[in-house]
């Protein structure tokens, strides 16, 4: 056995080829190292809440108890609706947390994962945002001082193209990856609303995310660690925040945050 303990999501280096980290208990294991090897994953049936470290039953949002969840600033709804916050009213769960966090600059940035998307994240979280969702491209669109203004411009641009990742597609790689993303960064700058136009960035570097993987799956069947405690095939490639292995099989590790694992190889 490598090692075993509560997992949190991957964590992630940019370069050549996305490196992955597992932090499993008290320890971080570097996942490239097990490619084209096979792996084990042993779930234990205990689950920890990734804030209070309270065993639980169930996790919500993607590890935290329930009472964390109803009550932390991290699963606030404005963490998925960027529109809605407003710490820059002075309202917030946790206003220390929001200056920390909302009321700092954001990006609103252009991506292709399966398909061109919109999305909106913290300067400090660029480039990892876009490697969590498999993206292979990314472009910065508009540049705010608060996470209001950038969902404000996200909710404008959403409807001309998407805001959400096809996982599967994104999986499997079957999407057109041949984009321009600095001429459909210019087409959608005329639906910027007029309060937020001063925010469009003239930035139009691209960055490009290259993800281990050295087979894709033909068609995408995912684990459920809690229907399938002990799972071993080979590791054929990561991207997101997915294992992939050589018999079509992906698991999510960001799903399953707070949960005991075994890894072994």
């Amino acid at each position: 056995m490598i090692a075993e303990g509560n997992i949190l999501k991957m964590k992630t280096k940019l370069a050549s080829s996305v490196e992955y980290y597992l932090p499993i208990g008290n320890e971080l294991i570097h996942m490239n190292q097990f490619l084209n090897n096979e792996i084990e994953l042993n779930y234990a049936g205990v689950i920890n809440c990734i804030s209070c470290n309270k065993k639980i039953k169930k996790s919500f949002s993607q590890g935290y108890c329930y009472p964390c969840f109803i009550s932390l600033p991290e699963t606030d709804e404005c963490i998925l609706k960027p529109e809605l916050c407003k710490a820059h009213l002075g309202i917030s769960r946790d206003m220390e947390w929001a200056e920390n966090n909302c009321l700092q600059n954001h990006f609103v940035y252009l991506s292709l994962t399966s398909n061109l998307k919109v999305g909106v994240t913290r300067e400090t979280q660029i480039p990892t945002r876009w490697i969590d969702q498999g993206a292979t491209k990314a472009i910065k669109f508009a540049k705010t001082p608060n996470r209001y203004l950038a969902g404000i411009i996200e909710i404008a641009i959403k409807k001309h193209i998407a805001d959400k990742t096809n996982w599967r597609k994104m999986l499997t790689n079957d999407f057109l990856n041949n984009v321009n993303l600095i001429e459909e960064k210019e087409k959608l700058k005329e639906f910027i609303p007029e309060i937020a136009t001063e925010f469009f960035s003239s930035m139009d570097e691209i960055t490009e995310i290259n993800f281990p993987v050295n087979q894709y799956p033909k068609k995408v069947k995912s684990i459920n660690l809690e229907k399938t405690n002990s799972f071993s095939a080979k590791l054929v490639g990561i991207k997101g925040q997915y294992l992939i292995f050589d018999n079509d099989f992906v698991i999510n590790m960001r799903k399953y945050g707070g949960y005991y694992i075994s890894l072994s190889s």
